[in-house]
């Protein structure tokens, strides 16, 4: 365990678990209903992997996302009421309701965008780090990314750039084990997607995802290195999704009752809890009470999401790079 960690700290990483939880829990109950436009992609399960890693940046660091990125902005500090409006295709959105699920993004809380197309983020990540490094602020740029990501060529140009330019980049793989439905056992070249790093010079770190402790450890020292003018650092955090790729997604290349097993034996939040509870002064008591706190944000922000209204044909010509 982080001894590092305060009480405090412990609690908010609980919440913010528990919220990306709640979060895509209920996005999978309504997205069934059909009320929800285009597709979703889940990231229950990979809680750990967003929240450990979020918790060492700054407020004026950049995160690159990618389709499954509500995790990610939530642990970025994006606003669950603007996501859940977004992902309904509501005013209200943090993009208007014009971006929808893959394309959430907060500038201000430090959220470049959830992003459709695979590897997508990396090359963004190397931009913002490369404005920090130019501006000299100490900022940091990060880059969440999957194990099918990995083996596109803008992730390799963008781990190359990084390490020449020798910038405050950190590179996070959350190797779930499927490309969609292609096993990374069978598409990954090498046992650990981080021994690629030594190619391209730069750290790199495979670690359980599962853990929270673990993500948060060795992303800290990832973003200490990058901040102090150390370089990029590539994680790989080896996780599972609870879901599948996408909602339409049955899974049917999943051996039976693996999802079961995952869910009972692998939860990363009843681990984090389970270790709380048994080492520190919180009680279950004080999770159950953010629990339910989590359970009216959620609902309230699902309400509202619902009730808002639609953009109409005039937002068409709004937030965009051209006036016509």
């Amino acid at each position: 365990m982080t001894t590092a960690l305060s009480v405090e700290d412990l609690l908010n990483a609980y919440r913010t678990m528990k919220t990306i939880r709640d979060f895509e829990e209920c996005v999978h109950v309504e997205f069934a209903k059909g009320e929800i436009p285009g597709f979703v992609h889940l990231y229950a399960g990979e809680e750990a992997s967003a929240t450990g890693v979020c918790m060492n940046l700054r407020d004026d660091d950049y995160i690159a996302s990618n389709h499954r990125g509500h995790g990610h902005c939530i642990a970025k500090g994006v606003d669950v009421h603007g996501m859940m409006a977004e992902i309904y295709g509501k005013r209200g959105g943090t993009c208007r309701g014009k971006g929808g699920s893959m394309h959430i993004a907060d500038f201000d809380a430090g959220m470049m965008g959830a992003n459709g197309i695979v590897g997508g983020g990396p090359p963004l990540a190397c931009g913002a780090a490369l404005t920090a490094k130019m501006k000299g602020n100490g900022g940091v740029a990060l880059a969440f990314f999957g194990d099918g990501a990995s083996n596109q060529g803008t992730t390799f140009e963008s781990l190359n750039l990084a390490a020449v330019w020798k910038l405050p980049c950190v590179f996070v793989v959350e190797n779930n084990g499927y490309a969609e439905a292609t096993a990374s056992s069978w598409a990954v070249s090498c046992e650990d997607i981080s021994m690629r790093a030594e190619g391209f010079g730069m750290v790199g770190i495979t670690i359980d995802g599962h853990d929270f402790f673990a993500v948060h450890e060795a992303a800290q020292e990832a973003v200490e290195r990058a901040r102090n003018g150390g370089g990029p650092t590539l994680i790989e955090c080896k996780l599972d999704r609870f879901f599948g790729h996408c909602e339409d997604d049955n899974q049917s290349y999943r051996a039976p009752n693996e999802v079961r097993e995952i869910r009972a034996n692998k939860d990363c939040i009843k681990r984090f809890a389970t270790v709380l509870t048994a080492n520190t002064e919180i009680t279950n008591s004080d999770l159950v009470a953010i629990d339910g706190e989590v359970r009216v944000l959620i609902d309230d922000a699902l309400a509202k999401a619902v009730a808002d209204s639609a953009p109409g044909a005039a937002d068409l010509l709004t937030d965009v790079y051209i006036t016509y």
